[in-house]
């Protein structure tokens, strides 16, 4: 699930901006529902992210995988039930977008993920690798029920270590955010490396669960500056002159000041809840948390809701690549409002 912060490539767009109608979208009031559920669902938005000019890019579709979902199963300390996405629909011009809903209805999501502008990006190695194992390393870790945020950060690090081992071409600097929700019974966990952020809907206020991982954040360039690295300016700020964000999986060059080491977050999930939007900083470089949120009320899924995201950051000129997911709680009990 994304810009990377780093310096824009500066190109035309190839393709036409959508309707100005496309912005114009009211928000609806939120309706108090009750909750119920027990559970354990894992979403992860994999934002490939650029590192140095050359190469092609495309967008990691925002699901888990198969794996995952049976190592889910496979805990046996609930019911378990993964997000796993549907086959994406394609439009032709780069945009995938599909849903998923669980059992019971009481959870649906959505997700939509958009190319941009940019003709060129950098590898897209580090998100495969995250796509394939994070997950994987995450509901194999001992701790994952009784400890799970031990077992979030555990597992964040132990992936982009593997990731480094695995990497043989020493030339090849690819790295990828990552932002991850894990919901375990009533408990809402929030992972984030990165600039990629998750953003709640709660009795209708916008609340960030994330804290985008940049350099020039006091505790982060000290965090650095500490390790031995610099953090300057040049048009933004930048890791040794370089990135524009301070964590991130990869990056083997700056591995000693850009740590994968997550930021968790944890939410219980109560009446008062109602979405959940997880997004690339294609996203967040042009869309206020708040108005993201007044956006998903409008729509009448949060498929469309993900869809019409993208859609508002390519219209408002964002230039990276746009992935977000939906996910909207109580679903059963609104529909039936």
């Amino acid at each position: 699930m994304v810009p990377d912060g780093g310096a824009k490539d500066q190109e035309a767009s190839t393709s036409s901006s959508p309707p100005a109608a496309a912005i114009a979208r009211a928000a609806r009031p939120p309706r108090p529902v009750s909750f119920k559920t027990k559970r354990i669902v894992v979403w992860n938005p994999l934002k490939h992210r650029r590192f140095r000019v050359g190469g092609t890019r495309t967008m990691v579709e925002a699901s888990s995988s198969a794996q995952a979902v049976r190592g889910a199963r496979e805990v046996g300390e609930a019911t378990t039930a993964a997000a796993v996405m549907g086959p994406p629909k394609e439009d032709g011009k780069g945009h995938r977008c599909g849903g998923w809903k669980s059992e019971d209805g009481s959870l649906h999501c959505g997700y939509s993920s958009l190319r941009g502008r940019r003709a060129r990006h950098g590898g897209s190695c580090a998100a495969e690798y995250l796509k394939e194992h994070l997950f994987e390393n995450l509901l194999k870790h001992s701790a994952f029920i009784t400890d799970t945020k031990t077992a979030i950060s555990e597992s964040y690090t132990r992936t982009d270590t593997d990731f480094l081992d695995a990497e043989t071409n020493i030339h090849r600097e690819d790295g990828s955010t990552a932002s991850t929700a894990i919901l375990i019974d009533n408990h809402l966990y929030v992972a984030n490396v990165g600039d990629s952020r998750a953003v709640i809907s709660k009795a209708g206020k916008a609340i960030a669960l994330s804290d985008d991982h940049k350099p020039d954040r006091s505790d982060e360039r000290e965090r650095i500056e500490n390790a031995g690295g610099v953090v300057t300016f040049s048009g933004t700020w930048r890791v040794g002159g370089v990135l524009a964000m301070s964590r991130a999986f990869g990056d083997r060059l700056l591995k000693r000041f850009v740590v994968a080491e997550p930021e968790i977050q944890e939410q219980e999930i109560d009446d008062e809840l109602e979405y959940l939007i997880l997004a690339s900083d294609g996203l967040w470089d042009v869309v206020s948390n708040e108005h993201a949120v007044a956006f998903v009320k409008g729509e009448v899924c949060p498929e469309a809701a993900a869809r019409k995201l993208t859609e508002i950051a390519f219209a408002r000129g964002s230039t990276d690549n746009i992935t977000c997911i939906v996910i909207e709680f109580h679903r059963a009990n609104m529909v039936n409002k």
